[in-house]
């Protein structure tokens, strides 16, 4: 009897252990690391994110800010965690940058990307009275003299300043000018004076001058139309050039975390991005959605890293 206790209280372990061992994925709560501060675009996104899967997989998932160093303190922690499942990130724009501008050696290479949920595309505007009708208009003036075009849209360095930069290598203009501002709506002050000649901002930001009809949408610079905005083109409909330079932000793991779990998040984050919550919230911020699963989201980041490297090249910027 005693034999048959022990051999059934050995089986009971057995079992305990194999469960234990073979437990699913999420046994307990995960951290979502974000590398810049509470309140701003990408703590918004990651904290709807963070409460969605929470409510699919069951366990906590807590978002926790890392600051400094320009993201590069937050993307760092992230890359060096123990790649369990149970620390992972939203990455943003700025890993497209960081060995370019010679901030860190650290790139998407070092990440398990998950899946991109935002992408944040510009678009090319003029002013009403702009002799510019047509953004191959704007083509023709860049590549005859670039120095003569000056645009703006923000800060040096920025996304929308890259965007700029990037397409007039690619309309074959020499050296970009850009007028710097702080942010769009003095960029777009500047446009409607005459004291630039197109502007690179978001639609959201330009709505109320195009609606007042002082401003003309050339191309937006996404790789589809603005559902918005259907009759602007993209930039490699109206002129041929492939230029889709964008903000963007995704979840990602540090290397060598299990297959299955990137695997388990990767399908949970589709549902949830797909869901009306999601979208709502995304739409209230007047954020763009834009999901790639893991595989997907691998390529548009090295897709990403060699555009902005070729933007910050072209606009002087790069280290390397």
């Amino acid at each position: 009897m005693k034999r048959l206790l022990r051999l059934a209280a050995v089986g009971v372990l057995t079992f305990m252990s194999g469960a234990a061992a073979h437990a699913e994925y999420p046994e307990k709560a995960v951290t979502i690391i974000v590398p810049w501060a509470a309140g701003g675009g990408s703590d918004a996104t990651a904290r709807i994110v963070a409460k969605l899967l929470e409510e699919k997989l069951g366990q906590p998932f807590n978002v926790v800010n890392r600051t400094g160093g320009g993201s590069v303190i937050g993307h760092t922690e992230i890359s060096k965690a123990d790649p369990d499942g149970y620390t992972l990130g939203n990455i943003t724009t700025e890993l497209s940058m960081f060995h370019w501008l010679g901030q860190t050696e650290l790139s998407y290479k070092d990440f398990k990307p998950i899946g991109l949920f935002n992408a944040d595309y510009g678009a090319i505007f003029v002013a009403a009275n702009s002799p510019y009708k047509s953004l191959q208009d704007l083509v023709d003036a860049v590549k005859k003299d670039s120095k003569a075009i000056a645009g703006g849209g923000a800060n040096i360095g920025g996304v929308n300043h890259l965007a700029w930069a990037s397409f007039v290598q690619a309309a074959g203009g020499q050296e970009p000018f850009w007028v710097p501002s702080e942010g769009a709506a003095p960029a777009l002050q500047l446009l409607t004076s005459g004291a630039i000649q197109a502007a690179v901002v978001q639609f959201p930001e330009a709505r109320a001058l195009l609606e007042a009809g002082e401003l003309r949408a050339l191309a937006t610079l996404g790789t589809k139309r603005n559902a918005s905005y259907p009759d602007v083109p993209t930039v490699e409909e109206a002129a041929g050039l492939d230029v889709s330079i964008s903000g963007w932000r995704g979840l990602a793991a540090p290397l060598n975390t299990p297959d299955e779990v990137v695997s388990k998040i990767e399908a949970t984050l589709a549902e949830v991005t797909s869901s009306q919550e999601f979208i709502d919230f995304m739409n209230s911020r007047q954020f763009g959605v834009n999901y790639l699963g893991s595989a997907d989201f691998e390529k548009y980041l090295a897709d990403r890293d060699a555009q902005f490297g070729a933007a910050l090249k072209a606009a002087g910027l790069a280290k390397e």
